[in-house]
């Protein structure tokens, strides 16, 4: 035993281990792309039901429908045996179907057909079986004809009268009624069973006054039949008077003898009822007794099923729907009057057809996975589990080493090319079968992205947000991200990758943006795609609009000021009460603000701003309430403000005509603003009935207008009153006025023709306006004939907007015309347009293609044309292919992108130029020619050579400072060489701000990368230019400087040697800025890959300021410096002169009696060039002084301050202060306004 149990152990471990290998099925999705180049096993999509009931008076179909790659056929099973369609005239196979038609027109009894039938759907790569669908015609026999004898029974006494209907099928609905084709009135006491029958619980006198006849209704046939009637003769012991009854005392006060209940249905004291799962139980139990009984139900052991029970028939029937297990057990029916009680048990059982606990589903593998399909169902009795493989038994199909049964499952293991099929699944027990179809396919396809190509988009900053990358591929490939072309991929962090593809950023910030490559890897191959991200700001409300009460009259002011990214737009939205503001003449609208001028009651509401930009939106509201003047006069009428005018009054419709009428109106009270105009609108109940549309306008000054009206239309009409507070309320409608039908005057517009295939042409045109209709039963007519053929004209009329002409020749031109009618005539016809029947592929490829002349990067083709007749469409253009096969250099790695270009071109030998081709490579080309639809077959293949050319510049260009007294110079190897390097040339110069030295020059040969140059002065910046050589010349030039410092970054300098610089800043994520750029010069900008060449941004331009002064910067100058100090030390020594001389010349200190205000010395710009200033400029009068906030203010040092005050103040001496010291210092500052030196004047005052 132990041995036994060991074994089943680790068989059992086995089978664990070899599911824990398992792969993941492949779900195909739904692309249309995929879709049709996947093969694909037949699946059966749909099929008519199993019991199949079919009316003999139609036509038989039954369905079978499938999908596969490639196309399935089908067959069919008629009892097991195969069915010959072809040999059976009746029976018809639609197109692409395998749906059966059988006719009877020709004879035939639909009996005949009665069957099992089963339909196969069979295409190289499996067999799919529908269900066994059992076929029967639907029967409505005859009442057997019966002659029924009055039916004697004493009064109060239980009655049951039998129905029987005859056993159609599906079986019949019953009914009763008497002979006056009046139902029967049924209550607690009369009631029809379950099996139709009429019971009568007890009898009573009047129920002689009737008969009673059962009636069974077929519901295929929609026809009745009609038992012959029973009729009553009720015995009773006293005299019976019909004035008598009451609902009260159904006796009329005779004496009946009661009764205690007993069961008419059903009989004895228990019973037993089985039913399915899922399906719907019904118990009755029908009670005879006098006083009638009442019904009532329990269920032994537990309460009822509440949500699933109803009491029907005057609780004479319990009903259960979707039976399940719990609902099995004992029912009890008690039935009970004043007398007695009786009770009956009825014993539920509930089984079950088979039913699904774990379906099988299509299984896609890729090759060497492993799958298992699985097969579970359920029933009672528990269901036999059978396999079929392709229709047939597995037991009896070819051994599979790759599959293994077990049970319920099928496993499979490293499954191969080839072994592709359908396999069912059949669980079947006494009650029913269940079928399903599942497919195993394998499937190698190379990965492929599914998304849109190059996807832009846009986040706002700090929100999640998730790029999408779909794809697909057989064997499932491994989806990894990059950002800008680098990393090892992006996953953890803020960044997530889930398996579909999607990546997540969890929080957006600046430094996100860039482009995301997504790359798809198996061992198929390699697909990827590329999305970019856009970061931006969100749209906010900065100044939201405030809650307002306004005065009537005045005018109110709603703030709405928005901050929002500057590149996405935005629309600001005002709302009123949440429903959109209707701005008009009255109301206006700027980008900050919503103003209301004269605010009237009718502007009282909340106010929503609504700014919204492609990608977030904000908004916010305020309340506008409209008040009251505190103090308002009301006898002073002119004190009031102006008001929307009352609603006009009296609508009159006169002079009609028909296609006009008359409409005259009462104006209303204007409320101190004139009436400027009227608007007109109107009602018609047919098109669009309850809506109100503008007919038209009209002055303020007329109440009395013609209305211009369309034909067979039911007006009716209001109008509007307009002043400049605003509108009125809208009038009372009008009477009604219909106008007169008449022909169509308006003609269909967009009429077109074109192909939608090869052999049709669609013809197409924008219906009539419902107004345009002018009458009912619109219809249109169209012509169409062949163009120049001089044919008749054909025709048809529908009611669409559509028509197609079938089998057509490719690609001919039609002349067609429509005329639109209706029953009061026919409209104008048309202009005739030209339209054209359906494309089809070019039939010729262009001949003779071929390279007349190559350089660099041009090459001139040329090409013999094709017949453009054979072009069997438009003739668009000539399409070129052509791909980088190599490059000559040994060992570059290229890209073989497909590129295309089109020459339009008619002539007898036409020829272009192919431009923009890369120096130094092997290049294939091949042509086609297209239409709008279809490219045709390719022309020959030719192969050419670019010749050599200059070489891009070197990839990248390092100098680094090593020591004081050397610079080391790195470069690398350019992109592209464009032919054969020789070697390197390094021009280099000294350079001092805008000096330059003496250029000088060194070369390398095409091994050598790097140099060291030795510094004269340490001091000492250079300027390099380095390009790479070949035969034919220098490349582009790579322009870099030394750096002087050691916090400097290297820049990009376009200036210098030749007509072109080049610069290239290594970078790891965008955004960058590029620094030091010469002013006024013109740059192109381009990002590239490092590692390929080919991954590259389009090249764009822009241009640098000019500067005002490019200064020398000669504040970090030695002799600068010096000199300074020097000034610094002669202007302390002035000072202490002019202090000595002062306090010996007199009383009084020798100063202006106003303070000059200093103008500031050496101002740097920020783009380093200064400004000097003149003291002869800012000079005011002898006087006075402007300060520097621009007021007159007295001098510290004025006279007043010693007592003497007054202008033009005078020493002791006589001397006149005020003018000796000006006079000092226009001296001292003339010639000094352009000197690039400090003013010692200046100095001198700065210091005072």
């Amino acid at each position: 035993m132990l041995g036994q149990g060991g074994h089943a152990a680790l068989a059992l471990m086995s089978l664990l281990i070899l599911l824990w290998h398992e792969a993941a099925p492949i779900e195909v999705p739904q692309d249309p792309k995929i879709l049709q180049d996947l093969k694909q096993p037949p699946t059966i999509v749909k099929q008519s039901v199993k019991d199949y009931i079919v009316d003999p008076r139609d036509n038989i179909i039954i369905e079978c429908e499938a999908k596969a790659n490639p196309v399935p056929t089908f067959s069919w099973r008629r009892n097991g045996k195969f069915f010959n369609i072809g040999k059976d005239p009746r029976v018809t196979m639609r197109k692409r179907s395998g749906t059966l038609e059988i006719g009877f027109r020709s004879g035939g009894r639909p009996e005949d057909y009665e069957g099992e039938y089963q339909c196969f759907a069979t295409n190289e790569h499996g067999v799919a079986i529908s269900n066994k669908i059992l076929l029967r015609v639907s029967k409505a026999p005859l009442w057997p004809k019966e002659v029924l004898e009055p039916v004697t029974v004493t009064e109060g006494h239980p009655l049951v009268l039998p129905c029987n209907p005859p056993p159609g099928l599906p079986p019949p609905f019953t009914f009763w009624m008497n002979s006056g084709m009046s139902p029967i009135p049924q209550d607690k006491r009369v009631s029809m069973g379950l099996n139709g029958d009429l019971y009568f619980s007890n009898v009573l006198a009047q129920d002689a006054q009737t008969d009673y006849s059962c009636n069974a209704r077929f519901l295929f046939t929609h026809t009745i039949q009609q038992k012959n009637p029973f009729t009553l003769k009720v015995q009773t012991k006293e005299p019976y008077n019909d004035t008598s009854y009451n609902a009260t005392d159904p006796y009329g006060g005779r004496k009946v003898a009661e009764s205690t209940p007993t069961f008419l249905s059903p009989s004895g004291s228990e019973s037993s009822k089985m039913v399915l799962r899922d399906e719907q139980l019904l118990l009755e139990c029908i009670a005879a007794g006098l006083p009638t009984p009442t019904i009532k139900w329990f269920k032994k052991g537990g309460d009822l099923p509440g949500r699933k029970v109803k009491f029907e028939n005057y609780n004479k029937t319990l009903k259960i729907i979707n039976v399940s297990e719990e609902d099995a057990g004992e029912y009890v029916c008690m039935a009970n009057n004043h007398l007695g009680s009786i009770r009956h048990s009825i014993f539920v059982q509930v089984k079950a057809a088979p039913y699904w606990l774990d379906k099988p589903t299509n299984l896609v593998l890729a090759p060497d996975e492993n799958g298992r399909l699985v097969c579970r169902a359920n029933g009672n009795p528990k269901p036999n589990i059978q396999w079929l493989v392709n229709g047939q038994p597995i037991n009896n199909s070819l051994p599979n080493p790759s599959r293994q049964m077990m049970g319920d499952t099928i496993i499979f293991r490293s499954v191969q090319m080839g072994s592709s099929a359908v396999y069912q699944c059949n669980a079947s027990n006494q009650h029913g079968y269940l079928l399903a179809n599942a497919f195993v396919s394998v499937l190698d396809m190379p990965p492929r992205m599914l998304g849109p190509k190059n996807q832009l988009i846009k986040v706002i900053e700090n929100n999640r947000t998730f790029l999408d990358c779909p794809f697909f591929g057989s064997p499932l490939p491994e989806l990894r991200w990059f950002k800008n072309g680098q990393g090892s991929g992006l996953d953890g962090g803020q960044y997530r990758v889930y398996i579909n593809g999607s990546l997540e950023i969890k929080r957006a910030r600046a430094e996100d943006e860039g482009t995301y490559t997504c790359v798809a890897n198996s061992i198929m191959g390699t697909a990827e795609n590329q999305v970019r991200l856009e970061v931006k700001e969100p749209t906010r409300i900065v100044r939201a609009p405030e809650h307002q009460s306004t005065i009537r009259g005045s005018m109110a002011r709603f703030d709405c000021k928005v901050k929002s990214d500057p590149s996405l737009p935005i629309t600001v939205a005002w709302t009123k009460d949440d429903k959109p503001l209707y701005l008009g003449w009255r109301i206006k609208k700027d980008e900050e603000s919503l103003t209301i001028p004269n605010v009237n009651e009718g502007d009282e509401g909340t106010y929503t701003c609504t700014v919204k930009s492609e990608i977030d939106q904000d908004s916010a509201s305020a309340r506008l309430t409209v008040l009251e003047e505190a103090s308002l006069n009301p006898s002073v009428s002119s004190a009031l403000p102006p008001d929307r005018p009352d609603p006009p009054m009296d609508l009159d419709l006169s002079d009609p005509a028909a296609r006009s009428v008359r409409l005259t109106w009462i104006p209303g009270n204007d409320h101190r603003s004139p009436i400027t105009q009227f608007l007109v609108q109107f009602e018609e109940d047919h098109w669009d009935p309850g809506r109100w549309q503008d007919l038209s306008t009209y002055p303020g000054d007329l109440n009395s207008v013609i209305l211009q009206l369309a034909p067979f239309v039911n007006y009716q009409f209001r109008v509007i009153a307009i002043n400049a507070v605003g509108q009125s309320q809208p009038s009372r409608p009008s009477p009604r006025y219909k106008t007169s039908g008449a022909a169509p005057d308006a003609i269909p517009r967009g009429l077109r023709g074109w192909g939608s295939k090869k052999d049709n042409m669609e013809i197409s045109w924008e219906p009539l306006l419902d107004l345009e209709r002018n009458g009912p039963n619109l219809h249109y007519s169209v012509w169409w004939r062949r163009k120049d053929s001089g044919e008749e004209w054909n025709n048809v009329t529908t009611v669409g907007s559509k028509h197609v002409v079938q089998n057509t020749e490719t690609y001919v031109p039609y002349e067609i015309k429509i005329q639109a009618r209706n029953e009061f005539g026919s409209g104008p016809e048309s202009n005739m347009v030209v339209g054209y029947s359906g494309e089809d592929k070019p039939t010729d490829p262009p001949t003779e293609l071929q390279v007349l002349k190559v350089d660099s990067t041009k090459a001139n083709i040329q090409w013999k044309p094709v017949d453009l007749n054979s072009v069997q469409g438009e003739f668009k253009e000539y399409r070129l292919y052509y791909w980088r096969e190599s490059s000559q250099v040994p060992g570059l790695v290229v890209s073989k992108e497909n590129k295309t270009k089109g020459f339009y071109s008619t002539v007898a030998e036409p020829s272009g130029i192919l431009s923009n081709l890369v120096p130094y490579s092997r290049y294939k080309m091949l042509m086609v020619v297209a239409n709008n639809g279809y490219e045709g077959p390719p022309s020959n293949t030719v192969d050419f050579t670019t010749k050599e050319g200059v070489p891009d510049a070197p990839r990248s260009f390092r100098i680094n400072r090593r020591s004081f007294d050397t610079l080391h110079l790195e470069w690398d190897k350019p992109l592209e060489p464009n032919g054969i390097l020789i070697g390197y040339q390094l021009k280099y110069q000294t350079v001092n701000g805008s000096r330059v030295g003496r250029p000088q020059l060194e070369t390398f040969l095409p091994n050598m990368t790097e140099f060291t140059l030795r510094l004269q002065d340490r001091s000492t910046r250079y300027k390099f230019y380095l390009s790479a050589l070949t035969q034919v010349g220098a490349g582009e030039v790579f322009a870099e400087e030394s750096p002087h410092f050691a916090n400097e970054e290297n820049f990009t300098d376009a200036t210098g040697l030749g007509n072109k610089t080049m610069k290239i800043v290594p970078v790891k994520q965008p955004p960058i800025t590029v620094t030091d750029l010469i002013a006024g010069a013109k740059y192109h900008l381009r990002v590239y890959s490092h590692e390929l060449n080919s991954i590259s941004s389009k090249s764009i331009t822009f241009k640098t300021k000019t500067a005002y002064i490019d200064q020398v910067d000669i504040a970090t100058q030695g002799w600068f410096i010096g000199l300074m100090c020097a000034i610094a030390l002669i202007i302390l020594i002035l000072l202490i002169v002019c202090f000595i001389k002062r306090s010996r010349g007199g009383k009084y200190p020798v100063r202006d009696k106003k303070d000059l205000p200093l103008d500031p010395v050496d101002q740097k710009d920020q783009d380093g060039s200064f400004d000097y200033h003149s003291d002869e400029d800012n000079k005011p009068l002898q006087d006075s002084q402007t300060s520097l906030e621009g007021n007159v203010k007295e001098s510290d040092d004025s006279l007043v301050d010693y007592g003497e005050g007054g202008d033009g103040q005078f020493n002791e001496d006589g001397s006149f202060i005020g003018q000796y010291t000006v006079k000092k210092d226009k001296d001292e500052t003339e010639g000094n306004e352009s000197s690039e030196a400090t003013s010692p004047v200046n100095a001198i005052y700065s210091l005072a």
